[in-house]
């Protein structure tokens, strides 16, 4: 039974990456490419190290890197280019991925730091934002000049 909801997991956030293409502002020449890898700790010869591969089978507590590369293919520079990720339901973002980011907690209606944000509980009453409540992050990126490429990404933690 947990293989297959492992096995329900990882298809679930393949297909969400897959469906759920990254938005960002309407920009012809910049291209972009999302991506996410499992992290394992792996130790050879006594020396632990993390490795990325393909989530294949992933289960609750497995820890995911989610990125987006951009390349901007034009032959002029794209100022401010902003590049919005929903986060998949069956993630939650890693605490330790969250204090620089610019995240959402209303479906992306509106952002700021996780410090400053606010949800309702069940019966109402409204408590500090935290981790597991963000449904999008977004970055902002002063200056792709032509050819030029980087990377966002997040960690999240398998629900």
């Amino acid at each position: 039974m947990t293989r297959i909801i492992s096995t329900f997991l990882a298809l679930a956030l393949t297909s969400a990456l897959a469906t759920s293409p990254v938005m960002a502002q309407q920009a012809p020449s910049v291209v972009l490419e999302g991506d996410v890898k499992l992290e394992k700790t792996v130790e050879t010869s006594g020396v632990k190290k993390t490795v990325l591969e393909d989530p294949k089978v992933v289960v609750p507590g497995d820890k995911l890197l989610f990125s987006t590369r951009y390349a901007n293919k034009g032959s002029q520079s794209v100022d401010n280019f902003v590049v919005t990720n929903p986060v998949p339901q069956a993630v939650r973002v890693a605490d330790d991925s969250v204090n620089a980011l610019q995240v959402s907690v209303d479906g992306g209606k509106a952002y700021g730091l996780l410090t400053g944000l606010t949800v309702k509980d069940a019966a109402g009453a409204v408590r500090a934002a935290r981790a597991e409540d963000i449904t999008h992050i977004r970055w902002t990126v002063p200056a792709i000049a032509p050819g030029g490429s980087g990377t966002v990404e997040y960690h999240a933690i398998v629900r």
